[in-house]
């Protein structure tokens, strides 16, 4: 991958172009949905209100996460990385990008596996596990 595919691109919903809007749902379900095996509702109502941060490689859209301000706190969520473009430091990087564009506090429902390389950023548990989906999950916080 060249330094040119790594490049981050920053949009609102209103601003995604269809075919972008419908790569990166795409990438939701095919990792959430079916990679997961978990039937949920990724289509919740606050996509649109959603900042989104990606990466696209070569092969498309490689990783990307959306940002919600709810005012008080802005949630970073549906941070997902194509299989073959994990351990890549994409999600990371989007992440970096994410918390760069505002002070905090921030807050996100990481997968139980994941409190770790959310540690990595500056947020810590900040409740109980619990299941979600049939996967556990906690929450997390990060106050600046």
């Amino acid at each position: 991958m060249n330094e040119a595919t790594r490049e981050i691109h920053v949009a609102t919903f209103d601003d995604l172009n269809p075919s972008k809007l419908y790569e990166i749902l795409a990438l939701r379900v095919s990792i959430f949905v079916v990679e997961q095996n978990c039937a949920y509702q990724d289509l919740d109502d606050l996509d649109q209100a959603a900042m989104y941060y990606w990466i696209d490689d070569s092969d498309g859209l490689a990783s990307c996460l959306r940002v919600i301000d709810e005012g008080a706190i802005r949630r970073i969520g549906r941070v997902v990385t194509r299989q073959d473009s994990r351990s890549k430091g994409l999600a990371g990087k989007l992440i970096d990008k994410a918390l760069g564009s505002s002070v905090g506090p921030w807050a996100l429902s990481a997968q139980a596996h994941l409190e770790k390389w959310y540690g990595n950023y500056g947020f810590e548990r900040s409740g109980v596990d619990y299941l979600e989906d049939d996967i556990l999950h906690l929450p997390m916080l990060r106050r600046t």
